[in-house]
């Protein structure tokens, strides 16, 4: 484990509420890695019998885990839960029935608590699917990627475009709301193929859509193996394109990769961007804490037999001891604070308030005056004492907008 200086709050700063709170549960495992993914996400065994033991396993560390992690939150309302991976539909019905029961019976999840799980079209099953509902997911993420089978054999997903629209009907069926990700800027994608792919998308009337585009991320396949992509003007002319359609589907653009109806953006995802706290469980999870006299992020031991290793020689371990499975955990300096305000703030569309900043971060608003200056000065900040939100071009530039606010 690793830490940091303490937060450095200056006379009259300082935390004086927590912000909402929110769970992240990792569940690491997926058919096959696909060549684009960089996130903690293994293979899981061939044999049915060996994955049955696996999750057994890995359900009773995370039941150790909310053991040894919950003090760090006793009293706090959980706004939203989010199960990630990995794939988290690989998992039986009973399993997810079994992992949420046990979330309720060590913290508060507020009424109608927004409980979203992660889904593949190609573990698509109908009675997984009403399973996961009965357990109390209130919302599906199905990670289609294209509708384009070519596409799709390109990304290495393991799904067709007609699982993924026999996945989308039952979702719609199953779940108060779901989400569909899509990417662009896919190889030998042109306008023609991207136009296809968002009609397709619009014509299932989603509640909630993300758009990414495909980028080479580090310690990939695509990384040591890139395959041709649409330069920069395709790129800029296809994300020009999924804004305006989607808007006029009814989808208003809300985040940078993020299009909802009317009352259906992820509250989970809008804690992330608004600086709001969440408590990671499981293997690679990271969290964000905040306490009166200091914020925390932490992240726990990435391989999951690391992590049930851990887990399992805790037992009986008093939960004030260090936690076993925190690999790295770091205080928050004041100029990474106010960073990392900005840099998920301002990925919303409308901004967040003013006040926002103080309340999340215990930070005096004099530290702002120069990137903000710069801000307006360029035009790329909204001219508005009361709220901290992008212009057009700041929203178009965000890269350059958000770097303004990196400590020198």
């Amino acid at each position: 484990m690793t830490g940091g200086e303490p937060t450095r709050f200056s006379l009259g700063e300082g935390l004086q509420a927590s912000p909402p709170l929110s769970l992240y549960v990792h569940l690491p495992w997926c058919i096959r890695k696909c060549p684009y993914c960089d996130f903690n996400s293994h293979q899981r065994p061939d044999d049915d019998a060996g994955f049955a033991g696996f999750i057994e396993t890995y359900l009773a560390a995370l039941e150790r885990d909310c053991d040894l992690s919950a003090p760090l939150v006793w009293g706090r309302v959980v706004e939203s839960v989010f199960i990630g991976g990995g794939t988290p539909s690989l998992f039986p019905a009973p399993a997810i029935d079994r992992l949420l029961a046990l979330l309720r019976s060590r913290f508060q999840l507020r009424p109608q608590c927004e409980i979203t799980l992660e889904a593949n079209p190609g573990t698509f099953e109908a009675e997984r699917y009403r399973g996961f509902a009965a357990a109390g997911v209130t919302r599906l993420s199905i990670g289609v990627q294209s509708f384009s089978d070519a596409a799709l054999k390109a990304l290495g997903r393991v799904h067709s475009s007609e699982q993924a629209l026999q996945a989308i009907a039952l979702a719609a069926e199953c779940f108060d709301s779901f989400n569909i990700d899509l990417m662009y800027g896919l190889p030998g994608q042109d306008q023609e193929a991207l136009a296809r792919d968002l009609g397709t998308a619009l014509s299932v009337q989603p509640p909630h859509l993300s758009y990414y585009q495909l980028t080479m991320e580090p310690n990939t396949y695509f990384a040591k193996f890139p395959p041709a992509l649409p330069d920069e003007d395709r790129i800029d002319a296809m994300h020009e394109a999924i804004v305006a359609r989607c808007g006029a589907a009814g989808l208003a653009q809300y985040e940078v990769s993020a299009y909802a109806r009317q009352g259906r953006q992820c509250i989970h995802n809008r804690n992330y961007w608004s600086f709001g706290d969440y408590l990671g469980l499981g293997a690679g999870a990271h969290g964000k804490l905040s306490f009166h006299d200091r914020i925390v992020r932490q992240q726990k031991l990435r391989k999951p037999e690391d992590y049930i290793k851990a887990m399992a020689a805790s037992a009986g371990a008093a939960a004030a001891e260090p936690h076993p499975a925190v690999e790295i955990e770091r205080v928050l300096h004041p100029d990474d604070l106010v960073f990392e305000f900005f840099l998920n703030a301002l990925r919303l569309k409308q901004g967040v308030p003013t006040a926002l900043f103080g309340e999340r971060t215990g930070l005096a608003l004099s530290r702002l005056a120069r990137p903000l200056d710069q801000a307006l000065a360029r035009g790329l900040l909204v001219d508005d004492p009361r709220v901290f939100a992008p212009s057009e071009q700041g929203f178009r530039f965000l890269n350059d907008l958000q770097m303004l606010f990196l400590a020198d």
